[in-house]
């Protein structure tokens, strides 16, 4: 009698699966979850479909050379569509299978069984000695509910020693309760919004794709505070209502404690949240109610796209053009994109939204493959705020200061009437770069070639890309002269500091994500800032996440010049969308917003379309340039870097991995050469571009490219991202 096998793919970087035995009476289908040997130790995997043709399982094969599955797991299997998802994600992307599946097998990572949840009621005779805190404790419990004991007692106004007193006495009387659920179930008709017209009408477009249940991406265009989120909020309800499951993916889960109020306000509940600040145990339970169907809706990062949802209906892309969603260690993805892929296996309509579209959403939605829903006005009739140039070549601050005397005047004026004020800088820390005034030297990483950034709230030199950090010196470690390193340029805290010489009785704040306290502090001072506890923003990219300020009246960005010019190919659309974005948190409230730019080049294309406000004349420019040059999406790119810890061992790759390139016409070869990061965590690293028409099958070219190239030798590592974001 032949040996029946099955194949199972490991979370490993193996790009096939391994065959294994079948246990006399074990079935097995794909997707089933399964624990297998490997070598000396065991591990789980996923049942993989055969996609050669190569017959179905229980193929006879050598059953001596095999080992045998150890147990089929107790867990829901991943779904057909999530499959298909790894597999298409591994093709296009270069990855092996076993690291995309990685991304979805997050089954075991569980602690173990957590505590019972214990509650209490009225169980027998009144105390012997009773007390005011006992009689409020029994007259809550009166009504004959079960609660939770720190329930109970929190209700009460008591201290849980109360609540074990009476259980002593048997006054009480424990009960044990059911396992809290995941996500409670939102409810679609909890607190229906009104809406205006062109919402709406939006709304009612995105519910009846939802109803239709087929594939369709839409394009959810509408000014910074147009109420986007209200309309596909409509949209999970509709998909609720079907007894199906939404997916809410947002560029900075963790910060966006707004988002999750306004998903209270109207569903009643929080949705269940998937990041990477959730406990390894809430999530296994949040992984097995989505596969049960139990969970309606996630909202979450990046990662929250590999869930094993049983029934997806829904998928929203909020802030669509955030380059947060592109990953870039590991698996090299973007999830906006791999999210539309996912919505067409999964058959569901995809919302992406957007008040500053990709340059790819936009030519899409330009082109009919993408339908638009155009919000075009602020909910409630606010206006967008304006944005008015301030030439640093002309009216430029004192020497030493970094807010030109406009801008200072605007500000002074806004605090005087009560509103807030919020100064953008995209720079971290204290100063971008620390120098000696005696010799010259500058502080850089050592493993890195990138300059150590001086964070003086933490009086620490830090690197940004490795994260080497170090005391700053009292000496210049190049010449030893003492007190001799001086801070060069900007950085947000350094910017806190000239608003307080300036504005001493304002109450000012840093926003900015590596600042210690972690999410709660941050989460806390963006509540803080929304209910106008804080006079002066001071803030990163963070503050351009969605957040609104109903009392923000004033928003000047102090150097809108600093991502331009960096050789960057998106670096024009990136600085649009972010001062664009930044901009627009202002004038939410009642009072009118006002926006003011620090430029050097006022005449640069970008900075003429913020300042008259001419969205589509930015659009037309950006796609006619990305067009002539082939540029995405009118072009392929992918990105191999090439790293070693020995410079010589890595350029010596790469010139060996450039001459290896298949020739086919249209295709187009950049390079070696250092990489603009040229050394990063102590490796080496030289970078090859390759760019090809659009309709050319890429990801095919490179694994051909690859499968004849040099083998990789020693430390080498060959890194293969296809549509980079990064070009560093």
């Amino acid at each position: 009698m032949s040996a029946r096998t099955v194949d199972v793919l490991l979370p490993l970087g193996l790009d096939t699966p391994y065959s294994y035995l079948l246990p006399e009476g074990m079935t097995l289908s794909p997707g089933d979850l399964v624990h297998v040997p490997l070598g000396a130790r065991g591990m789980i995997g996923c049942v993989w479909p055969h996609n050669r043709n190569d017959g179905p399982t229980g193929k006879p094969v050598n059953a001596t050379k095999l080992k045998t599955v150890k147990a089929k797991l107790d867990y829901v299997p991943l779904p057909p569509e999530l499959l298909k998802l790894i597999d298409w994600m591994a093709d296009y992307t270069l990855a092996p299978r076993g690291m995309v599946l990685r991304m979805a097998l997050r089954h075991g990572e569980s602690p173990g069984a957590g505590r019972e949840r214990v509650g209490v009621r009225l169980g027998g005779p009144a105390p012997a000695r009773m007390t005011a805190a006992r009689a409020r404790l029994l007259d809550l419990l009166a009504d004959g509910f079960v609660r939770g004991k720190s329930e109970a007692a929190r209700e009460a106004g008591v201290s849980p020693s109360v609540v074990d007193g009476l259980v002593d006495e048997g006054a009480l009387e424990t009960v044990v309760l059911p396992p809290e659920p995941a996500a409670y179930p939102p409810d679609p008709a909890f607190a229906t919004p009104t809406l205006s017209e062109p919402q709406a009408q939006a709304a009612q477009a995105l519910s009846a794709a939802v109803d239709a249940k087929g594939f369709g991406v839409f394009l959810l265009d509408g000014v910074t505070g147009s109420g986007k989120t209200e309309v596909y909020f409509e949209a999970v309800a509709q998909a609720i209502r079907d007894g199906r499951q939404a997916l809410i993916l947002l560029p900075e889960i963790a910060l966006t404690q707004a988002f999750l109020d306004r998903f209270t306000t109207r569903f009643g509940v929080k949705p269940a949240e998937w990041h990477s600040g959730v406990s390894t145990r809430r999530r296994s339970r949040i992984l097995n109610e989505v596969a049960s169907g139990q969970v309606k809706v996630v909202a979450g990062a990046r990662s929250a796209l590999f869930l094993p949802f049983r029934d997806l209906g829904l998928i929203v892309v909020d802030e669509e053009h955030d380059p947060a969603y592109k990953q870039e260690d590991g698996v090299a993805y973007h999830a906006r994109d791999m999210a539309v892929v996912r919505a067409r296996l999964a058959a569901a309509p995809i919302v992406l939204a957007s008040a500053t579209p990709s340059i790819e959403t936009e030519v899409n939605a330009r082109r009919g493959r993408y339908r638009r829903l155009a919000l075009p006005v602020r909910f409630g009739g606010a206006k967008v705020p304006g944005l008015s140039p301030i030439d640093l070549r002309k009216d430029g601050p004192p020497k030493g200061r970094w807010i030109a005397p406009r801008l200072e005047a605007e500000i002074a004026d806004t605090l005087e009437a009560g509103g807030q004020a919020l100064l953008f800088l995209n720079r971290r820390g204290y100063a971008p770069l620390t120098l000696c005034h005696s010799c010259g030297h500058r502080m850089r990483c050592p493993s890195c070639t990138a300059w150590l950034v001086e964070h003086r709230f933490r009086r620490r030199l830090t690197c940004h890309h490795c994260g080497y950090q170090a005391p700053v010196p009292e000496a210049c470690p190049a010449c030893g002269a003492k007190d001799s390193l001086i801070p060069v340029g900007p950085g947000v805290e350094r910017l806190q500091e000239e608003v307080q010489a300036l504005f001493p009785a304002a109450r000012s704040l840093v926003l900015s994500s590596d600042l210690a306290g972690g999410v709660e502090r941050m989460r806390a001072e963006l509540d803080a800032v929304a209910k106008g506890e804080v006079d002066v923003v001071v803030g990163t990219q963070l503050v351009a996440k969605g957040h609104n300020f109903p009392g923000l009246a004033l928003v000047g960005v102090v150097d809108a010049d600093v991502g331009l010019g960096q050789g960057d190919p998106r670096a024009a659309e990136r600085t649009f969308q972010l001062v664009h974005q930044v901009a627009g948190r202002a004038g939410r409230g009642k009072a009118e917003g006002r926006g003011f730019i620090q430029t050097h080049m006022p005449e640069h294309p970008v900075m003429r379309a913020l300042v008259t406000g001419d969205r589509d004349a930015f659009y037309d420019t950006e796609i006619a340039a990305r067009e002539e040059a082939q540029l995405p999406p009118f072009g392929r790119m992918a990105s191999l870097i090439v790293s070693a810890s020995e410079g010589h061992v890595a350029e010596g790759h790469a010139r060996r991995l450039a001459a290896s390139a298949p020739i086919v016409a249209g295709v187009r070869i950049l390079g070696p050469a250092e990489a603009p990061l040229a050394v990063l965590r102590g490796r080496h690293r030289w970078r090859l571009l390759v760019r090809a028409p659009r309709a050319f099958d890429l990801s095919r070219y490179l694994r051909d490219w690859r499968a004849t190239a040099p083998k990789v030798t020693g430390n080498i590592r060959v890194a293969i991202d296809v549509d980079p974001q990064s070009f560093f």
